[in-house]
């Protein structure tokens, strides 16, 4: 594996872990962008948090760290609706228009580096560190 993707697959986990960790620390944030369409919001809050604080903890483990990225992708992906949701309602989290434009397409961006992740890069006989 490259040092890049190495630094890469670190920060992304460090970055998994962070978010996952603010769930517990502000949950009203992220309740108040749930939509409303969703049952039990506090509940998928923590259940968000426990996911990407795990997920980010198996990316640096070997084993796990190919299916811990697709998991960061799935997860990615599930929380989509809560950024569209806050994008239709700007008043939730209060900001210019621009910085709610940027929150969609950069939920692609992570989800395309989470997917960077699943491909193997290993030199065959090679042993990696993450």
């Amino acid at each position: 594996m490259t040092a890049l993707k190495k630094v890469s697959k670190c920060i992304l986990a460090i970055f998994m872990i962070g978010a996952g960790t603010m769930h517990f620390v502000r949950p009203d944030f992220y309740v108040k962008i749930m939509p409303p369409y969703l049952p039990f919001h506090y509940e998928l809050v923590l259940l968000s948090g426990v996911c990407e604080v795990l997920l980010g903890l198996l990316l640096v483990v070997p084993r796990c760290s190919r299916m811990a990225a697709v998991g960061v992708v799935v997860l990615l992906i599930a929380v989509f609706p809560a950024n569209i949701h806050v994008y239709q309602h700007q008043e939730l989290i209060p900001g210019s228009p621009v910085k709610h434009q940027l929150r969609l397409p950069l939920q692609a961006v992570l989800i395309l580096w989470a997917w960077w992740h699943t491909k193997p890069t290993a030199t065959p006989g090679k042993a990696e560190l993450f």
